[in-house]
């Protein structure tokens, strides 16, 4: 049984993701495993609520299906994580995870609360209520991805909620047009009025300068994140370093090409290419060496003062 859950999770993140799949074969193989499990139940949970396959097709739901959807989620997480029987792969994985590693009922319901925003059609006026949502969707679930690495202290589970902060400002910017498009605005409103894009025209083409400004505004924002993930690195394993250190470098090149194309950058969806990856997981390693060797005698810097739901 353990053998095809873990089979179909390294399906789910191959075709949910290439580049956290990347990344993760750089883990310890049994860390490997357990990250795929706890990604595959977040991406079944992810597709449940917005109607797609392993993140691709179009976004949409009605919301009475999308919110009795969540009470099925939640039920079956909550099950899974109290003991309870599950069939679903998803929810064994969830559940086997879960067992190994001590994974809190409240972080895995954070998540789906997070989820819940979506289906209440929640409005972010400011940063810090696109914060808010990036925390439950993807801060929580850097936290959760560091208990499986053996982190349990309060100040570098910060951290990995950090780099997820900074993963998800990166989505929003590479899909705010494709996400305008489905009625769903992440980018603070506040922001959207003073560069002069309506609300309801987020996707509209004759917006697009201005909305690449607002965009790159909160890439910026996402940098100190990203710089403040850089020093919960020296608390893993090196392997478990490199893999991260190489999900938070072309994540972040991500976000990097998508201000760089400027208004363009949604006339196709920004990735990384293959030679360009390469060279990311090289520079990761040694990332990762100096966070093993020179870092860990170093006195951390304090964290800035940066908005944190923990």
């Amino acid at each position: 049984m353990t053998d095809g859950v873990v089979e179909s999770s390294r399906v789910a993140i191959q075709k949910g993701s290439k580049s956290f799949a990347a990344a993760s074969r750089l883990f310890p193989a049994d860390i490997r495993d357990d990250c795929w499990m706890l990604y595959s139940w977040c991406r079944h949970c992810d597709d449940e609520i917005d109607g797609q396959v392993l993140g691709h097709g179009p976004v949409g739901v009605e919301v009475a299906l999308a919110q009795e959807r969540l009470a099925r989620l939640r039920a079956s997480t909550v099950a899974a994580l109290s003991g309870g029987a599950v069939a679903d792969p998803a929810f064994r994985a969830l559940q086997q995870v879960g067992r190994r590693h001590e994974i809190p009922l409240a972080d895995a319901l954070t998540l789906l609360d997070g989820f819940a925003m979506d289906v209440d059609g929640r409005r972010f006026e400011t940063l810090e209520d696109t914060l808010d949502y990036a925390f439950h969707v993807a801060g929580v679930v850097g936290v959760m991805m560091a208990r499986i690495m053996g982190v349990r202290t309060a100040e570098v589970l910060r951290r990995a909620q950090d780099l997820g902060l900074g993963f998800q400002l990166t989505n929003i910017a590479r899909d705010v047009v494709e996400d305008a498009r489905a009625g769903r605005v992440y980018l603070p409103g506040r922001w959207l009025d003073e560069a002069g894009v309506p609300r309801d025209a987020v996707a509209d083409a004759r917006h697009r300068p201005a909305l690449a400004a607002a965009t790159a505004r909160l890439l910026a924002a996402a940098e100190p994140y990203y710089d403040s993930a850089r020093w919960g690195l020296r608390s893993l394993g090196l392997r478990s370093a490199w893999a991260i250190a190489t999900a938070r470098g072309v994540y972040r090149q991500i976000g990097v090409e998508v201000a760089r194309r400027g208004p363009a950058a949604w006339d196709e969806r920004v990735s990384v290419s293959t030679g360009a990856k390469a060279a990311l997981i090289a520079q990761a390693s040694l990332v990762a060496l100096r966070a093993g060797t020179l870092d860990r005698w170093r006195t951390a810097p304090a964290r800035p003062p940066l908005w944190s739901f923990l």
